[in-house]
């Protein structure tokens, strides 16, 4: 793994553990939904939305091209994610909804084990993998629309669903 990619998985994993406080309360996992890394619902009361454009990239940050790069693709959108988030005043940590699309079905177990990665707590947003015949732009493998939410009061400590509730008793 180079440098750069090392150095956003560490910074990303630092925002993970100091936003995690101001997370949302994400609803229990099944076995399956853990092995797919996604949680099957996200609640918020308050907080501050952010709502993230699609984001694709052919070029990493050091302007290197990635075009039909499938895992450098991946990690250079999650990294615009999470500077996005991090403009707002959150992290990738904050993210709650994903949708991802991706050209070939064939990467699909790929970027599921990418997002374990990227999403290390076990908190994983609520998501949808979809696949495309293609994209606005030649070379371009995949695009993640997102939501965040910054500052909500549910988490897994002061949880608003009913059945975290109902745990806490």
């Amino acid at each position: 793994m180079n440098k750069f990619v090392s150095a956003i998985l560490v910074a990303m994993s630092l925002g993970l553990v100091m936003s995690s406080a101001q997370a949302a309360e994400y609803m229990e996992k099944t076995p399956f939904q853990l092995s797919r890394a996604f949680s099957p619902g996200v609640i918020t009361e308050g907080g501050k939305t952010v709502w993230v454009a699609g984001q694709t990239a052919t070029r990493d940050n050091e302007g290197k091209d990635i075009s039909n790069n499938f895992e450098a693709q991946t990690k250079q959108v999650v990294s615009q994610i999470d500077q996005v988030m991090r403009r707002a005043g959150g992290s990738l940590a904050n993210i709650v909804t994903m949708t991802v699309f991706i050209k070939e079905s064939r990467y699909g177990d790929r970027f599921v084990e990418m997002r374990k990665d990227f999403f290390q707590n076990g908190n994983y947003p609520g998501s949808a993998l979809i696949t495309v015949t293609n994209f606005a732009r030649p070379g371009i493998e995949i695009e993640i629309q997102a939501v965040g939410v910054i500052g909500d009061k549910c988490s897994t400590e002061n949880p608003c669903s009913a059945e975290g509730m109902a745990k806490k008793k």
